[in-house]
């Protein structure tokens, strides 16, 4: 065949248009096997980053909670292991040398946890171009945040609501409030009470509701250390059968009492009023005055059964208390005391009431009852907080807490479990 024919047949071959799809079909068939491979590839990838990075972040949450409990089983290492162990949604074995568990330090933050994790994973596509698996990483830190400062604290630590707002009254309490229960309605306001408290924590679920007036809500929060657990009351001063404190004793001033009842007008010298086994009443015609006063709810016996006493204010009492200020004295700040050793039930109940005028100021602290405050016709607190295994505020008027001074180095600070980066 000459070069002429050749030119001929290869220019016809060149013009003839049959057959050309299949042609560009097939030269673009490994561009589109490609294009197909690296997509899978790609949608693989992001899953497994993203669920590497929730159980980063996941070890690092359980990490914290692990270093802020108090006589925690286990460390914040293990914890982090532990986690990972239940919650590693990838099911995919880690890369040697992982988890690495990190303690950084921040000005904005405490018991930081950081997480580093990483796996190695065959991809179907792409293994065909690398001669190793990929590294897929994830990092995660997590932390306690400062929240506010709290001056309601409820220490059930239980499946019981901790902390009710009920009635119709309004409360103002100038601080926020928080409760070691695990219910799911840890924290409740009901009826037409209008609560103006901010944060508001639980350990268990908080039941939203317009009646906490926009609170920042912080549900499953870390526990709160009881603020005075370090207090033990002092029964050295009480004799073998202590006299009971009434308007009519001959002397009234600090001792030690088996009952304290008063229904008069009496001003009360400053100091520790220890009432052992019985109760303190103050009556509607009471009006108490006492500058530098506690009254202390104990039982100089010993024994861990020991019968511990309530408090029963009426509405109509009028009342002016406030609590040592003495750094050196036992219950400094603290104007009401109870015994641990108090019997929990809904029966023990601790009613502080009073009437428009009256005001008190320190701590109230009833680790294992109720504690009920009720507004009546207007109830006022300076520098009030409020310590107790369940907390209610009931009533049709107005409870009132300021504290513009501000709770010094008695401030129960707030702090919560958060992912910071």
């Amino acid at each position: 065949m000459g070069l002429a024919m050749i030119r001929q047949a290869f220019k016809r071959l060149w013009n003839d248009k049959r057959g050309n799809a299949l042609i560009i079909a097939g030269a673009a068939l490994p561009l589109i096997a490609g294009s197909a491979g690296l997509a899978t590839d790609t949608i693989q990838w992001t899953l497994w980053k993203r669920q590497l990075q929730r159980t980063a972040d996941s070890a690092a949450l359980a990490g914290v909670y692990a270093r802020v409990q108090e006589n925690a089983s286990q460390t914040a290492n293990q914890a982090v292991d532990n986690d990972i162990a239940r919650n590693h949604h990838t099911q995919i074995a880690l890369k040697g040398g992982f988890p690495q568990v990190i303690f950084p330090t921040h000005t904005d933050w405490t018991n930081g946890v950081q997480v580093n994790l990483a796996v190695q994973k065959t991809l179907g596509f792409s293994s065909l171009f690398m001669p190793t698996a990929p590294t897929i990483t994830a990092q995660a830190t997590a932390a306690t945040i400062p929240t506010g400062v709290y001056c309601v604290v409820s220490l059930i630590d239980t499946g019981e609501t901790g902390i009710k707002a009920t009635g119709n009254a309004d409360i103002d309490l100038g601080c926020g409030m928080i409760t070691n229960s695990t219910s799911l309605t840890a924290a409740i306001a009901t009826g037409s009470s209008d609560v103006f408290a901010t944060p508001v924590a639980a350990v268990g679920n908080i039941g939203d509701s317009a009646n906490w007036n926009g609170a920042d809500l912080l549900p499953f929060t870390v526990k709160q250390k009881d603020p005075y657990g370090e207090v033990v009351p002092d029964t050295s001063s009480c004799p073998a059968s202590p006299p009971a404190l009434t308007q009519s004793s001959a002397v009234i001033g600090p001792g030690c009492y088996s009952s304290i009842s008063l229904n008069g007008p009496v001003t009360l010298p400053a100091g520790h009023y220890i009432i052992s086994g019985g109760n303190l009443d103050f009556g509607n015609k009471a009006d108490i005055k006492c500058t530098g006063c506690t009254f202390v709810l104990t039982n100089k016996d010993s024994g861990p059964t020991a019968t511990i006493g309530q408090i029963d204010m009426t509405a109509q009492a009028h009342i002016e208390l406030s609590a040592p200020t003495g750094a050196s004295d036992r219950y400094n700040g603290i104007v009401f005391y109870q015994d641990r050793r108090a019997r929990t039930g809904s029966s023990y109940v601790n009613k502080i009431n009073g009437n428009t005028s009256s005001v008190i100021s320190g701590a109230f602290y009833f680790p294992r009852q109720q504690l009920q405050l009720n507004g009546g016709t207007g109830l006022k607190f300076t520098c009030g907080q409020f310590v107790a295994y369940i907390v209610e505020f009931s009533g049709n008027s107005e409870i009132k807490n300021s504290c513009t001074s501000g709770y010094g180095g008695k401030a129960i600070m707030g702090k919560h479990v958060r992912l910071v980066a």
